[in-house]
């Protein structure tokens, strides 16, 4: 926590003491200048070029035409956001959970030059070192072109760097939080912002008439890493809430000024950075207000001193301020502490997991777990406490998978996938062994149709994850250890409640003619499995389920019946087990 003035400082200089920055508005400086013959009466549009730099790499710079200020950011269209329905070509960031919106006037910037970038995306891989630059509103398209090269980099993201100078926010919170879960991306965005730059906050500004509370999901919401620079120095700041803090403060400055086209003249971030460049910030503890009391404060209370919010505003209380920074930092780093890791979780099962392997491997001298769980009731003392404990280990499992489906849910569909790529065999074994304590505890309470009213949606899900990565389908040369479709006892419950409704003289016509046509599909199921090595051999121990149905079966199609499974029952299954 403490390191957060020093990292904050020691990454401002680095970014000033570099040429980053001096690369980047150079390529906007000189695409302005080639565009300087445009004709100014044409429709507002967007430009990019691309600038090499060797060895550094190359540049794509974006400038808007004319130039966007506060004029063009009061009309309506330069203000509102549009939402996910209208933006498909950003699916990329949409969840179920989670609603996006952009910034209606950079996303239609962008979409006119949709057909160019989509070329321009191709001539680039992970392994190119790219600077994706732009100035005010051409800083937005640049934004939302470098989150396409983002999603289309296969081998993740090491050499890109989005560099934006005076850019308007560009998305609402969900916008921002869809960024954030990826946190490669996010740490791809640098905002430069000049204190005497009334663009980057207008548009949450008392100007924007559409602005709204900055806790609502329509509001906009700042992403990535702005470093503030003001004639009193620079600071980086990362925490979203307090970014807007910032810039609602210094867009006030257009609210204090009588006529609001004063703030439209083009800020020169290059004669900023060459005032910065070698330029720290060093002051003593022992000037700071008795008010700040630690060392985050403190740290915190010098960054909002350089960013010069307290000569923009006389009322600004920066002791205040600093404060509730601080302690939305504490809260941002325990975030980050907590960030979605699936293998470091999955070390959590492993115990119960492991039991519930001891408890299968016990039970094979009788007539399976399956049998044995579901006549657990029954047993003795010994035995009674071994399920009791099994049934502990079955609802840990149970409330950490469906917690794992609901994380693994609200992320953005690529690193979605990766995760469940990531899980896919845990979550299997998972599912095949601990689905079945689930149907026997189901068909023992009397219910019926376990696969339509009683399946959990967290086991269809799991399930969901390997049919569509389609690796169900190899072929095996033996019998599977665990019974590869998971409601496979739920479809023998079943097949043996239908063996009742036939015998039954009291059931109607239709109810048994019903019921043999569901006996048939599920041999020929059953047949399928078995001459693909997908059931365990378990199936076969004499006091089953599937062998209590098979006699009963045998029962009502009679003697005289034949077929794949009666020829298998009576000669190869004592192979197969």
């Amino acid at each position: 926590m403490v390191s957060l003035y020093s990292t904050s400082l020691e990454l401002g200089n680095l970014l000033l003491g570099s040429d980053i920055l001096n690369y980047s508005w150079d390529a906007i400086s000189k695409l302005k200048k080639e565009t300087l013959l445009e004709d100014p009466s044409l429709p507002f549009s967007v430009k990019y070029q691309v600038y090499e730099y060797p060895p550094k790499g190359s540049t794509i710079a974006f400038v808007c035409l004319p130039n966007c200020d506060v004029n063009h950011l009061q009309e309506e269209e330069f203000r509102e956001l549009v939402s996910s329905d209208a933006i498909k070509s950003f699916d990329l960031l949409s969840t179920k959970s989670n609603s996006i919106s952009i910034h209606r006037a950079a996303f239609a910037l962008f979409a006119s030059l949709e057909n160019d970038l989509s070329l321009l995306k191709q001539q680039f891989t992970s392994n190119q070192p790219l600077i994706v630059t732009g100035h005010s509103l051409g800083g937005s398209v640049a934004s939302l072109f470098t989150l396409w090269l983002l999603d289309s980099l296969p081998n993740g993201v090491k050499r890109l760097l989005c560099i934006n100078f005076g850019s308007p926010l560009l998305g609402n919170n969900g916008f921002q939080k869809a960024i954030s879960e990826h946190p490669t991306w996010s740490s791809c965005f640098l905002h430069v912002v000049s204190d005497k730059d009334p663009i980057p906050g207008f548009l949450i500004s008392d100007h924007n008439a559409s602005a709204v509370s900055l806790t609502t999901p329509t509001c906009y919401m700042s992403f990535g890493t702005y470093l503030f620079c003001s004639e009193s120095g620079f600071s980086c700041f990362e925490e979203p809430q307090s970014i807007l803090e910032l810039l609602m403060i210094m867009s006030s400055r257009c609210a204090e000024s009588e006529n609001l086209n004063n703030c439209s003249q083009v800020i020169d971030y290059g004669h900023i950075l060459e005032q910065l460049k070698n330029k720290t910030i060093c002051r003593g503890i022992s000037e700071l207000p008795d008010s700040i009391r630690n060392p985050l404060q403190a740290g915190t209370y010098l960054l909002l001193e350089a960013t010069g919010v307290g000569k923009l505003q006389e009322n600004v209380n920066l002791s205040y301020l600093a404060m509730n920074i601080a302690k939305r930092a504490e809260v941002l780093a325990k975030h980050k502490q907590k960030v979605f890791d699936p293998s470091k979780k999955l070390s959590i099962t492993k115990k119960s997991m492991t039991y519930l392997e001891w408890y299968m491997n016990n039970s094979l001298e009788e007539a399976g777990y399956y049998e044995k769980y579901k006549a657990r009731r029954s047993r003795s003392r010994d035995e009674i406490e071994s399920s009791e404990n099994l049934i502990k280990h079955h609802r840990t499992l149970k409330l950490f998978w469906k917690g794992i489906v609901t994380e693994v849910g609200n992320l953005p569909w690529k690193e979605g996938r990766t995760c469940r790529m990531r899980l896919l065999y845990a979550a299997t074994s998972y599912r095949r062994m601990v689905e079945p304590l689930d149907i026997s505890e189901y068909y023992g309470r009397g219910k019926k149709d376990y696969v339509s009213h009683g399946r959990s949606e967290h086991y269809k899900i799991l399930e969901k994850w390997l049919t569509d990565e389609d690796l169900q389908t190899h072929q095996r040369g033996q019998a599977s250890s665990l019974t590869v479709d998971s409601c496979f006892w739920a479809y023998v419950e079943e097949a043996l409640i239908s063996c009742e409704v036939v015998k039954d003289g009291q059931s109607s016509p239709q109810d048994q003619e019903s019921a043999r046509e569901k006996l048939i599909k599920f041999e020929q199921y059953v047949m399928d499995l078995i001459n693909n090595f997908l059931v365990s051999p378990e199936i076969f121990l004499p006091q089953s389920s599937f062998m209590l149905w098979w006699k009963e079966y045998c029962r009502v199609v009679g003697n005289s019946y034949t077929s794949p499974l009666t020829n298998f029952m009576k000669d190869d299954f004592h192979r197969y087990a």
